[in-house]
């Protein structure tokens, strides 16, 4: 498991209901991470469904959703869950941390 944190952006650069992108270059792993209401969570940058960005997609911050604009695939912010078909699988949840004004997170998988 990695311990090498990716660095995301000062909490002041991603406001509630705002979305940012960023590259875990230990693990080669494109991630989202969303602020809704001030929590903060990550997710891979890629749909279950199909091998496809879900960053580009509708972020519903009071849904606490994603929707991929491939297909509308919908899925919870805060565990990776699909909640809609075509998708039957959930995307990889990554942690956040917060520390001194920055947002950071990373690929834990094995």
């Amino acid at each position: 498991m990695s311990e090498n944190w990716t660095f995301v952006c000062s909490t002041a650069e991603l406001l509630p209901g705002e979305l940012k992108t960023v590259w875990d270059e230990v693990n080669a792993t494109p991630i989202v991470v969303f602020n809704r209401d001030g929590d903060f969570y990550a997710l891979e940058d890629r749909c279950s469904h199909e091998d496809f960005e879900l960053s580009p997609g509708i972020y519903d911050s009071g849904a606490g959703s994603i929707e991929c604009v491939l297909h509308g695939a919908r899925f919870d912010i805060r565990d990776g869950r699909p909640l809609c078909p075509p998708a039957y699988s959930a995307v990889a949840k990554f942690p956040v941390k917060v520390a001194d004004g920055a947002i950071w997170t990373r690929d834990d998988r094995d």
